[in-house]
């Protein structure tokens, strides 16, 4: 918890407020207004949440201006050259790391559970083919609670553990189906034998009439996109999960909440829109068009995989990503690709040309990892489900401390209200 080492005073209408300022480990002190509306009969105003804590959390720490990312206090660089998925899943649901008997037993436990019930094949064949596999994993992972009673009551700490173990191993079964289901394909069941993320790999390009081997260049890849995005504070869908948490709602539709959160192109969507914005500038002779598009104010151009909200400095994760993204093109041998060429121009540019230095529109996380998930295959509709993969542990480890806090209550936000005042009904005839 907190502590409160100083106050803050606040004079309205000639009256003051003593507010206490509580101190975390790390980062900017916060102003508890708790009190503060009961006391003086004000709220404050902050759209978008940008400068309000609405949780205390020991999970996540960024320091946007110094380019930090800290899961659990470990930074993510040495999380991503040294660890491995499931080690960081570990970690962000009970705070340390794993010896190698803790390591095994959750290996054996997520790996035990990859499978999902045979009737839910059947929530697949209600969707269209077309369907977008977000909304598509959206029905699938709320009807979840439909199938799994027995992890549904959040009060009970066991039936806590068995739900968040069950959504770290079946997610990535769910998106390969929504994936498969989308492109025409059988369904191909996990392997036991394989890696978290070489599990995914197979069950999305396997296919029943040969064989598939798992390249480990693009299975560390993606174990390192996973890495990357299982966890970041209290971002949108996090606090979608939060929020819906708040509520009591079961685990399942809480995490169904978060991936329809997700799947906003400001959000999660935002690599999709990253390769889409790519294939709209199409070869790398139209790059200095829309450069000077994106410079101008009035063309209503945005540049995607540029910038972050948060980080004012380099993404941490962009680092480690565009690694990553070098391995696997020099793997593959497409740096002809018009669509990476592209990009490697774009990227070229950003890290050179004085205006976006100046902006400081880097490229993100979010522009690498397009280009490493286009080049291993997928289709752009598949990128914002990896995301929901990844990111699944944060959501559950950051619901799992929001019921086991013992102050949380349900998120009610407050509003400035702007429009009509009091008015009486007037009937149709007199109007």
């Amino acid at each position: 918890m907190a502590e409160t080492t100083k106050t803050a005073k606040l004079t309205l209408d000639g009256k003051t407020y003593e507010l206490p300022v509580l101190k975390g480990t790390i980062g900017p002190d916060v102003i508890d207004i708790r009190k503060l509306y009961g006391e003086a009969d004000v709220f404050t105003y902050d759209p978008g949440f940008t400068s309000t804590a609405a949780t205390d959390s020991a999970i996540t720490y960024i320091d946007g201006d110094k380019g930090e990312l800290l899961y659990r206090g470990y930074p993510i660089e040495q999380l991503a050259d040294q660890s491995h998925y499931l080690e960081v899943c570990y970690l962000l649901l009970y705070g340390e790391l794993p010896d190698k008997a803790q390591m095994a037993d959750f290996e054996q436990r997520v790996t035990k559970h990859t499978m999902v019930h045979e009737q839910m094949q059947y929530f697949f064949r209600g969707f269209r083919r077309d369907a977008h596999p977000m909304a598509t994993m959206v029905g699938v992972v709320g009807a979840m609670s439909a199938f799994y009673h027995d992890s549904t009551d959040i009060s009970d700490p066991w039936q806590r553990e068995v739900a968040a173990i069950r959504m770290i191993a079946k997610l990535p079964t769910i998106a390969a189906m929504a994936y498969k289901y989308s492109v025409g394909q059988p369904f191909v069941y996990p392997k036991n034998a394989l890696s978290y993320a070489g599990n995914f790999l197979n069950m999305c390009f396997a296919v029943p009439a040969e064989d598939y081997v798992v390249n480990p260049i693009l299975e560390k890849a993606m174990d390192r996109i996973m890495m990357l995005h299982a966890d970041h504070e209290q971002n949108a869908s996090t606090s979608t999960v939060r929020l819906a948490g708040s509520s009591g709602a079961n685990p399942f539709a809480c995490i169904a909440a978060g991936i329809a959160c997700l799947w906003g192109p400001a959000h999660g969507g935002a690599n999709q829109a990253c390769l889409e914005m790519l294939k709209e500038i199409g070869t790398v002779d139209r790059i200095p068009e829309y450069i000077a598009k994106a410079k101008d104010k009035n063309s209503g151009f945005r540049l995607m995989g540029f910038g972050h909200r948060v980080y004012k400095n380099f993404d941490p994760r962009a680092k480690v990503m565009k690694q990553s993204a070098d391995e696997v093109l020099d793997l593959l041998g497409i740096h002809n690709n018009p669509l990476l060429q592209v990009a490697k121009e774009l990227e070229r540019i950003a890290l050179s040309d004085e205006y976006f230095i100046s902006k400081k529109l880097y490229p993100n996380v979010d522009f690498y990892s397009g280009i490493i998930l286009e080049a291993m295959g997928f289709p752009t509709s598949m990128f914002t489900p990896i995301f929901a993969i990844s990111r699944t542990v944060g959501w559950i480890s950051q619901w799992k401390e929001m019921i086991a806090d013992p102050t949380q209550k349900i998120g009610r936000p407050r509003q400035l209200y702007i429009g009509q005042t009091r008015r009486d009904y007037v009937d149709v005839t007199s109007r």
